[in-house]
């Protein structure tokens, strides 16, 4: 029997969905194909309806060797196992004439912990060693979570928490569950047979697709102690979200609340003078932490330093006790000893990490209104950590609906380490960049218009103009709007005032859940739902109810974000244009997804309006405007207004 061909493969997987190829699909299907055989890396911008998850598995799935394929949100996970995967799997068995199996894999925390759930949880001193099933009220909103987890164990194959419906808060899920550090690995625990985290394993390794998140991706590469199954092939979907999850997986942390709760749990299983010299170290390191101001520390403190020095001399002392005493008298020693020598590893090796102070490093203070203050410490770029660990061995494929940005593929390919394409080398991982654009009809379905005449935005103070400008917009469109903000605090200013001046319903980000939301936006085209970050990103109404999308001001990283203030410098004192390659390309990508929220499917219509005169008058306007999608431009607020109410008639007369 022949080989059957690429095209026959993609028009069985496409019609199994009850669709139809597209030509940017077909396009992305050959290019992953031809990226896969030769072993070469491939970075392909696929727009919003191309179909990109079939363009990338059905070539996969075909080459035969096992693939990885890495996504950041939980919904698109979800789509690939429960929804693209079984149907490409039962189309293409016929035509390949074998059935490629497939499994999700996530980090362990994810999965419920059956010695947790059996033998309750080792409880912090202050809080007295109870079991929190007894002790949680059945009454009370944690009782009850727990109390259905119990039943759930006994039903759930997977013990994946995003099987949990309805979900559970942070805090009921910590009861049940166990960081890969406080595991005390399958073959020490009484559970270990029946693992939920160990049967996920299991079957990534029987499987041809393994299904997983940017997240544990980080983890596999940063950790060296691969997490993931040996792989030939490794997609990463909405890969404009890779630099930004690598670079929290790698980022440490040390707060004095963290560092108190180390001491509790290591206290009780060490002699007097390491518990005493732990505490010691504590006490000294939150008395300099009430005095931390916010911001970026280009050297570290010498009172800072003493203080992380005793803290991490203390901490590997105690490290060594908690792994040579025993306590008999402790209930479930075993767990109690390893969720003490996780809190305090985790100690040690941030401190640690400061006191050396790698100039790949950058160290801030942060403070919250709530928790205190914190200090942190993340690498100054993980580009040389994706080049070194992702894109060796294995034939590394990259997708989104935005990574070309300005233009081309080279900023987004140096954030991931990658020569500009074409670079010859030996040690140069080869890789194209190809956009295999959209089904969408830009030009004739959306408008982008800048409101050339408002006053540049300043770091703070109110914007009067910009509010009519909005408010006028608003009534244009008859509702429908998606408003996406810069801040929380200009989100909640300009739902306040349109609130006072328009008949419409103005739905405010954190007034209810996410889902519940976007639910409701969806489900009334007068109302409109302003924002900030996870809005730019994770909503999508296709249809009327959302045809006019504002972004208040280009959105720039914060000129006093630590992280980015330092990447951008160091940009510059390599010789480079650091605003350019760090501001602005941040603000083009979080642009690009925020406008494509309006062009949703084939019959959306509307406008994306940028309250920010710089989008026009800047050096840096056409490098943004580069960046999204390919609308009509106008900066006419005459022509913008009637454009929407015309819209807005359309869709009344056709009755929504």
């Amino acid at each position: 029997m022949t080989k059957p061909s690429l095209p026959e493969l993609l028009h069985a997987a496409v019609t199994a969905v009850g669709g139809m190829e597209r030509p940017g699909q077909i396009a992305m299907a050959e290019a992953v194909a031809e990226a896969v055989d030769d072993g070469s890396h491939l970075l392909v911008q696929a727009g919003t309806g191309t179909g990109k998850s079939l363009g990338y598995l059905v070539p996969s799935v075909a080459h035969g060797e096992r693939v990885v394929i890495a996504t950041a949100t939980l919904a698109l996970q979800r789509q690939l196992v429960e929804r693209d995967l079984p149907r490409t799997v039962d189309a293409l068995h016929p035509l390949l004439r074998r059935r490629p199996e497939f499994a999700m894999l996530k980090g362990r925390s994810n999965y419920l912990c059956l010695h947790r759930l059996h033998e309750g949880v080792p409880q912090d001193e202050e809080e007295g060693l109870f079991d929190p099933f007894e002790a949680a009220a059945p009454s009370s909103k944690l009782g009850q979570d727990l109390l259905r987890m119990r039943d759930w164990a006994d039903e759930t194959e997977t013990g994946d928490r995003d099987a949990l419906t309805p979900g559970v808060s942070d805090r009921a899920w910590s009861q049940v569950s166990v960081s890969s550090r406080e595991c005390l690995s399958a073959s020490k625990c009484a559970y270990g047979a029946e693992c939920f985290a160990e049967m996920a394993r299991e079957r990534a390794k029987l499987s041809d697709v393994v299904v997983t998140n940017h997240a544990l991706l980080a983890i596999d590469a940063i950790e060296g102690a691969p997490v993931l199954p040996p792989h030939e092939v490794l997609i990463i979907d909405e890969a404009h979200e890779l630099v930004s999850r690598v670079t929290g997986a790698a980022t440490g942390e040390l707060t004095p609340g963290q560092v108190n709760r180390a001491v509790r749990r290591a206290a009780k299983l060490l002699d007097e003078k390491s518990a005493d010299s732990l505490q010691t170290a504590a006490e000294t390191f939150e008395r300099l932490m009430e005095l931390a101001l916010p911001g970026r520390l280009e050297e570290i403190p010498e009172d800072l330093g003493y203080a992380l020095q005793i803290l991490r001399d203390a901490a590997r002392t105690a490290i060594s006790g908690l792994g040579s005493s025993r306590d008999k008298s402790l209930q479930d020693e075993d767990a109690v000893r390893k969720q003490a020598l996780a809190s305090v590893e985790n100690i040690h090796d941030v401190a640690e990490r400061i006191v050396q102070g790698s100039e790949y490093d950058v160290v801030w203070y942060e403070r919250h209104d709530r928790f205190g203050a914190s200090l942190r410490v993340a690498p100054m770029n993980v580009s040389g950590l994706l080049r070194e660990k992702l894109f060796t061995d294995r034939s590394v494929v990259l997708t989104s609906a935005t990574l070309k940005l300005g233009g081309d593929f080279n900023g987004v390919g140096a954030s991931l380490g990658l020569s500009p394409e074409g670079t010859e080398g030996d040690d140069v991982p080869q890789w194209k960049g190809l956009d295999v654009g959209s089904p969408f009809d830009y030009p004739k379905q959306g408008i982008l218009y800048v409101a050339r005449h408002l006053a540049t935005p300043g770091r703070e103070g109110s914007r009067g103009d910009m509010m009519d400008e909005l408010a006028e917009l608003v009534e244009a469109a008859g509702g429908r709007t998606l408003g996406l903000f810069s801040s929380m605090r200009a989100a909640q200013a300009a739902a306040e005032e349109l609130r006072g001046r328009l008949g419409n319903r103005i739905l405010l980000q954190g007034e209810e859940t996410l889902g519940e939301l976007i639910k409701n936006f969806a489900a009334d085209p007068e109302t409109c739902l302003f924002g900030t970050l996870s809005l730019w990103q994770g909503v999508d109404v296709p249809g009327p109810s959302c045809q006019l999308v504002v972004m208040d001001r280009i959105p720039f990283p914060r000129p006093d974000d630590p992280l980015m203030s330092a990447r951008q410098k160091a940009v510059e004192e390599a010789g480079g244009n650091g605003f350019m390659a760090i501001a602005a390309t941040h603000a083009a990508l979080l642009m690009a997804q925020g406008a494509g929220r309006l062009v949703r499917a084939t019959g959306d219509r509307g406008v994306v309006a940028v309250l920010d005169p710089r989008l026009a008058n800047a050096r840096y306007g056409s490098f943004l405007r580069a960046s999204l999608p390919d609308f009509w431009y106008t900066t006419d607020r005459n022509q913008v207004r009637r454009s929407l109410a015309a819209i807005d008639a359309t869709a009344k007369a056709d009755g929504s």
